[in-house]
């Protein structure tokens, strides 16, 4: 069983101090679960500071470290983004927790360092290149274009995307296919185990595995393999990590969170305490997604944090409206100096030659509450209009195009593969103030040329960074001493600018460097030599075009996805077409359609049907996001239909003339 460690108030003082601003403490609530060590649920509203209690019993836990018996903390999140945040905030304060036995990282760095990589290790006798999704997909394309089994292209060719089944393909721990993760073997394409194709789509598979070219997916499947065969395996893990707290846990896949409960089963023969926390209604991470109910049931010992400190009771009982799982939230949020924040939540009424109105309209409501002393002039946090569906093809479903049409998707994190050379160059990560992320970029493009060209190392697999500087090492005539030279001089020149003369400095080394593997340009051509397909004006833009600015008044505009997690000013949400949920004049495709009743000040039935959940989990997030505005834009039309009897004195509500 875990150390017993009794948390005490001075404990509790000493976190406050690192964590909390300047004569703040927390309340009862939040001391509840701080002192809590038992295997437990905590469900936590919206802005209730769910994760900084978590950081306080971990920099408490820091203070009693090392634990016992040799055993540590395993602290699991959703994202990368959110284990930088728990770094950048205790980090400096709990350096035993971020070291050895110790363990924070996101649910696939988990599985990947403990489970999968383990067991590839074992099986084949060499660790994996690469588990990465660009990596493997660029495999599968280049086994899409060069197959030379007939019967497998031709089967291929006949569907309607072949490259993109043959990316889904994912294999069970019984040696079956599957498409995507949690498929089924019932529900793949070809159902015959027999047929040439599928053994040729298996081999496919098996050989990609064996190259060591994995999918995110594949760790989990390479996981399951280990904890069935090693049936002690769990135990292991379990005298490794004491305590295990797993945050954002609603955002977990029905994969993910199988997972941690087959190593961490609460039951009596546990070895370690697992605390989970979140908050079930913000189940959006997988596309919306309403299959939490089958995935996150709450232990019998739950706590509940109700308060909200970002939350207005106006907004607050409006977002308690939309949970699917009834929770009482108290919107505890005031102004510095104790005041009551009371602003009506908004409507904006829009018909279609007005909706890019609607955000400027936004833009004037702020103003006005600044002016008049409701807003602070300078706060704390941004001002953002939020949508759920960036984009429909037809003219006559609204999306968050229709009222920005200069809206441009962002880039979804630093790409590491790019399909021309040029790229590497121009798009490394500029944050970095050191030459490793263009250093970095530049070995990938000459590592790709490598693949391209086929060439592998002396057990056929392909090259990595080290395995590249250590083969230039080998060789005579300085081949090693001027690719060192030239990395530097390339990094240099790119982080000065220089991009075009690098890119051609780097051209006209490419032959000699493909001469020590013996080697000549040939099926890299395409990718030495061809133009960019990133509008680099556009990236550098980018940030630009999602914003509203004018009359110092700066609105950032996003999707409810993009926001999670977020705190804003004011926020406004606007309705977008959702596929639509029934027939004829009662056909619901919009928040305003499906969600009425909760904006009418009715709590959702437990009861509803699949896209109102949906549409309902979205709201919930996206409604949750503010400290003192709430704006909803709704059309005109189906205002009138579906809200015409609103409660004015909960409301304001405002026509966008054209």
């Amino acid at each position: 069983m875990p150390q017993e460690i009794n948390i005490t108030n001075a404990d509790i003082e000493y976190a406050e101090r690192i964590l909390l601003p300047e004569g703040k403490v927390f309340d009862e609530e939040r001391r509840l679960f701080i002192r809590d060590l038992s295997t437990l649920d905590l469900q936590a509203v919206p802005g209730s500071g769910k994760t900084t209690a978590l950081l306080a019993k971990l920099v408490i836990l820091e203070k009693y470290m090392p634990l016992k018996n040799g055993c540590g903390v395993l602290v699991i999140s959703h994202t990368n983004a959110a284990v930088d945040e728990i770094n950048e905030r205790i980090g400096k304060h709990c350096p035993k927790l971020f070291s050895y036995p110790n363990f924070v990282g996101t649910i696939q760095s988990f599985v990947d360092t403990f489970l999968a990589i383990p067991f590839y290790t074992n099986q084949f006798k060499q660790k994996p290149f690469r588990i990465d999704n660009e990596i493997y997909d660029e495999q599968v394309e280049r086994f899409f274009l060069n197959t030379r089994n007939t019967g497998l292209k031709n089967y291929l060719d006949r569907q309607i995307d072949g490259l993109a089944l043959l990316k889904s393909i994912r294999i069970t721990t019984q040696g079956k296919l599957i498409s995507y993760l949690n498929g089924t073997p019932e529900t793949f394409k070809l159902k015959n185990p027999e047929s040439p194709t599928y053994k040729s789509l298996l081999r496919f598979k098996i050989n990609l595995l064996k190259k060591g070219y994995l999918h995110f997916d594949d760790a989990y499947s390479l996981a399951e393999i280990q904890l069935d065969r090693v049936k002690y395996y769990p135990t292991i893990l379990q005298k490794r990590f004491s305590y295990v707290f797993v945050d954002e846990m609603q955002d977990m896949d029905i994969h993910q969170h199988d997972l941690i409960e087959k190593v961490f089963h609460p039951d009596i023969n546990t070895l370690s305490v697992i605390q989970r926390i979140g908050d079930q209604n913000q189940a959006i991470y997988n596309g919306g997604s309403v299959h939490l109910e089958s995935i996150w049931s709450v232990r019998d010992n739950v706590l509940y944090i109700n308060g909200s400190h970002r939350l207005s009771p106006r907004v607050a009982f409006l977002v308690q409206n939309l949970a699917l799982t009834p929770n009482r939230i108290d919107g505890k949020n005031q102004n510095p100096n104790g005041s009551a924040i009371d602003i009506k939540p908004t409507i904006f009424l829009y018909q279609d030659n007005s909706i890019e109105l609607v955000i400027p309209a936004f833009a004037d409501k702020i103003k006005e509450l600044q002016n008049s002393s409701f807003i602070p002039i300078n706060p704390s946090h941004k001002f953002m209009a939020v949508a759920w569906r960036k984009e429909h093809e037809d003219t006559d479903k609204i999306a968050l195009g229709d009222y920005w049409p200069h809206f441009v998707s962002a880039n979804s994190g630093q790409q590491i593969d790019f399909k021309v050379l040029e790229d590497y160059v121009l798009f490394f990560d500029k944050e970095k103030k050191t030459l490793e992320s263009v250093r970095k970029n530049i070995l990938n493009a000459l590592l790709k040329i490598l693949r391209l060209e086929n060439v592998t190392d002396e057990y056929e697999r392909d090259y990595t960074k080290r395995k590249l500087i250590n083969f230039f090492r080998t060789l005579k005539n300085d081949e090693y001493e001027l690719l060192k030279l030239n990395l530097y001089k390339w990094s240099i020149d790119s982080i000065k600018g220089k991009s075009l003369e690098t890119i051609d400095s780097i051209r006209t080394y490419i032959p000699s460097f493909l001469s020590a593997f013996r080697k000549g340009i040939t099926t890299s051509a395409n990718f030495i030599n061809g133009a960019s397909e990133i509008n680099e004006i556009e990236v550098e833009e980018e940030p630009r075009r999602n914003i509203f600015e004018t009359d110092g008044i700066s609105i950032e505009i996003g999707t409810v996805h993009s926001v999670k997690g977020q705190t804003h000013a004011a926020t406004l949400y606007l309705e977008t077409y959702f596929q639509k949920d029934g027939k004829g004049a009662n056909a619901k495709s919009y928040e305003s359609q499906r969600l009425a009743e909760q904006l009418l000040g009715n709590q959702i039935p437990i009861t509803v049907g699949k896209r109102v959940k949906q549409s309902a989990r979205m709201a919930y997030v996206g409604f949750s996001r503010p400290t003192h505005l709430l704006c909803i834009a709704i059309h005109k039309d189906r205002f009138e239909r579906y809200l015409s009897n609103i409660d004015i004195e909960k409301w304001d509500i405002i026509e966008i003339e054209s």
